[in-house]
């Protein structure tokens, strides 16, 4: 029983080689040269518009990097505007903190010379 399993599992696998090998006989006479002509259509075709999308990606990169420097100069002319209006904003507001100083001394004094004044007058008065 083993022996005669044995020899129909030999005689599938012959039989499947023998299909196998059919299969590869009809597809290298058949296809081989069908795929060859085909090819020989196709390929110019593919090839020139791989060119195409070879040079289509360098003008994109190239207009990239132009686009990347000129962005780049935008921000660094942005940037030293902001720090030019920057400047001109710490400066008013020390102009102007100066002034609220300068007012405030002049306010003392005048207070000061006021407070004198009357104590003088009321010094004269208690003397008098």
């Amino acid at each position: 029983m083993l022996k005669e399993f044995e020899e129909k599992r030999g005689d599938r696998e012959v039989e499947n080689l023998f299909a196998i090998l059919e299969n590869l006989t009809d597809i290298k006479d058949t296809q081989v040269e069908k795929i060859t002509k085909s090819s020989v259509a196709v390929f110019p075709v593919l090839l020139e518009k791989l060119d195409q999308a070879v040079k289509l990606s360098e003008e994109v990169e190239k207009d990239y990097l132009e686009l990347q420097k000129i962005n780049q100069k935008k921000k660094a002319v942005n940037f030293e505007k902001r720090q030019k209006e920057w400047s001109q904003f710490i400066d008013d507001m020390n102009f102007k903190c100066q002034r609220i100083d300068n007012t405030f001394e002049e306010k003392e004094e005048e207070l000061r010379d006021l407070y004198a004044d009357l104590n003088h007058k009321l010094n004269i008065t208690n003397n008098n």
